[in-house]
C-alpha cells in the first residue's frame, strides 16, 4: 500500500515581522506545492466536499486540474460557479465547510481546498491569462439577453448574484452606498487577511462580465426599491448589516470606546494604518480591549498591535474553545500575543475627568447548562468584580442589518431583530425582490453570504425566464 502523504502547509512570515506592518501573514503555495497537495485528492465517486461548499464549486475536477500542473484549467473550473476565488480561498471558513466533508480528514487531515483556490486565483492574476470562453463583454457568445436587474450593494452578496446573472446574460447594475466596492471585504476585513488590490481585482472581474457599478448611491435615499422596479425587472437586496451592536452597560458612550464598524472602518477604509500619508489618526495607547469572540474581534485585536498598541486583550465571557472565530485566526492571534482573558465580562466602563475611558469593570463568569446554540451558558459570579486598566475598547459583539431599506420599503417584512425575511430561494415579501447575505443573517460569514446571492440569481433568472 502507497504511503499516505501529509497535508501541505502554507508558510507564513515570522510574528515578529509581521505585527508590525499590514502586508499578508500565509504566503501561499508555490507550484510544486500546489501540484503535490492537489494530488492526494482521491476523487472520490460522491465528493461530499462539493455539498459543503455554498457556491458549490467543481472541487474534484478542479483538483484533478491542479494534479496535472494545468492551473488555467483550474481557473476556469473555479470560475464556472465562483467569482470571486481570490476572496474565498482566503477568508472562508473552510475547515467548517468543503474540508469539513473531505474523506481524507476521517482518518488524517483533509485536502487543503483553501489554499488550493487561494493559489490558482492568484497564478491566474498574476499570468493575467485571458478566459476564451467569454465573448469582449463577459457573457458566453450569444446568450445576451434584454431584461434589467438591479443589485442593492458590492458587498460578497451583491457581487454573486450580479456576475451569475451576468454571465446569464442579463443587464445588471450595482448600487453601492459607499465612494468604493467591496462592503465588507473593503471596509471591515484588514489589509493583512485581505489585501485591497485583490478585493479590487475581483470587482473587476465583475465588470468585465458587462456589471456597471455605481457608487455614493444610498438606496432608501437616492432611490427607494420602489422606484427602482419601475425600470429594473427584479432586485437584489445586499446591503449588509452595518449597524453595530452594543452591550448597553454604562460607559459606552466615553471616548475611547469603539463599535468594531468604526475602528477597522477608520483603519481600512480611511488608511489610518498609512498615517501620516493618510490624515486619519486612530489613536488607541498603550492597553487596548477587544470584547467578543468572532473573527471581527481578532481583526480588531490584531489591527491594535500594528497599530502600535504595546498589550491587547480580548474579553470573553466564554473559554477559547467556544468562540466562534476560525481556529486559525485565533492561533495566529496567540501566536502574535493577544491575551485572552476568557470568562470576563464588561458591565462597567469608568472614565478619567476628562470623560477618557480609563478602565473596564468586568465580571467573572463560569459556564452553566448549554443554550440554544449549543455552547454553554455564561452564568455570573457574584462579586468576582475586577478594572483592567484600558486606553481604548473595542466592541466587537456583532452588527445588525443597516435600518434604512427596511424602513423606507413599506410591505418589506423583517424579523424583529431587523432582518429581511425570505424564503428559500431569497425571495422576500415582495414581488420580484430578493435579498440575501447580513441583511438577512445578520453578521455571518462571506461565503454564506456569497451562496445567498447565488440562490438569489438563479430564482430571478426561473422567475424573468418565466415572463
Amino acid at each position: 500500500m502507497a504511503e499516505k502523504k501529509s497535508r501541505t502547509h502554507m508558510s507564513e512570515r515570522p510574528v515578529a515581522q509581521r505585527i508590525r506592518d499590514f502586508d499578508e501573514v500565509p504566503l501561499g503555495f508555490t507550484a510544486e506545492q500546489a501540484i503535490e497537495e492537489a494530488k492526494r485528492c482521491i476523487q472520490c465517486k460522491n465528493p461530499k466536499c462539493v455539498r459543503g461548499c455554498p457556491v458549490e464549486v467543481k472541487i474534484p475536477q478542479f483538483l484533478a486540474e491542479v494534479a496535472k500542473g494545468d492551473f488555467e484549467a483550474a481557473a476556469k473550473k473555479i470560475k464556472e460557479t465562483n467569482a470571486l476565488p481570490a476572496i474565498c480561498g482566503r477568508v472562508c471558513p473552510q475547515e467548517d465547510q468543503c474540508e469539513k466533508e473531505c474523506i481524507l480528514g476521517v482518518k488524517g487531515e483533509p485536502v487543503a481546498i483553501g489554499g488550493l483556490e487561494r493559489f490558482v486565483a492568484d497564478w491566474e492574476r498574476e499570468k493575467l491569462t485571458p478566459n476564451p470562453s467569454l465573448n469582449k463583454r463577459g457573457v458566453p457568445n450569444g446568450v445576451r439577453r434584454g431584461e434589467l436587474v438591479a443589485v442593492v450593494g458590492s458587498g460578497p452578496a451583491g457581487l454573486t448574484c450580479a456576475g451569475d446573472l451576468a454571465r446569464l446574460g442579463y443587464q445588471v447594475t450595482i448600487f453601492e452606498s459607499l465612494h468604493v466596492t467591496g462592503g465588507v471585504l473593503t471596509y471591515g476585513i484588514p489589509q493583512f487577511r485581505l489585501p485591497k488590490e485583490i478585493v479590487n481585482l475581483e470587482v473587476e472581474y465583475i465588470k468585465s462580465l458587462g456589471v456597471e457599478v455605481k457608487t455614493d448611491m444610498l438606496v432608501g435615499n437616492v432611490y427607494t426599491i420602489e422606484e427602482l422596479l419601475k425600470d429594473y425587472k427584479a432586485v437584489f437586496i445586499g446591503s449588509g448589516a452595518g449597524l453595530p451592536k452594543f452591550m448597553n452597560i454604562p460607559g459606552e458612550n466615553l471616548e475611547g470606546v469603539y463599535s468594531a464598524n468604526e475602528y477597522l472602518f477608520r483603519i481600512n477604509m480611511m488608511k489610518a494604518w498609512k498615517f501620516p500619508e493618510y490624515l486619519t489618526p486612530v489613536k488607541i495607547g498603550k492597553r487596548v480591549a477587544v470584547v467578543g469572540g468572532g473573527n471581527v474581534a481578532m481583526d480588531s485585536a490584531r489591527v491594535s498591535l500594528r497599530m502600535g498598541a504595546e498589550e491587547v486583550f480580548i474579553l470573553y465571557r466564554r473559554t477559547q474553545e467556544e468562540m466562534p472565530a476560525r481556529i486559525e485566526e485565533i492561533t495566529r492571534a496567540v501566536e502574535e500575543g493577544i491575551v485572552f482573558k476568557i470568562l470576563t465580562l464588561p458591565v462597567k466602563y469608568h472614565a478619567d475627568a476628562s470623560g477618557k475611558v480609563v478602565d473596564a469593570e468586568c465580571i467573572q463568569m463560569e459556564l452553566g447548562e448549554p443554550d440554544s446554540s449549543g455552547r454553554r451558558r455564561p452564568v455570573e459570579i457574584p462579586n468576582s468584580n475586577i478594572k483592567i486598566p484600558v486606553d481604548t475598547v473595542v466592541v466587537a459583539i456583532g452588527n445588525s442589518p443597516n435600518p434604512l431599506i427596511p424602513q423606507r420599503t413599506p410591505n418589506l417584512k423583517t424579523e424583529k431583530w431587523g432582518g429581511v425575511i425570505v424564503t428559500a430561494d431569497g425571495a422576500t415579501s415582495i414581488s420580484s425582490v430578493y435579498a440575501g447575505g447580513d441583511i438577512v443573517r445578520g453578521a455571518a460569514t462571506v461565503i454564506s453570504a456569497m451562496g445567498d446571492g447565488k440562490v438569489a440569481a438563479k430564482s430571478i433568472h426561473t422567475l424573468l425566464s418565466s415572463m
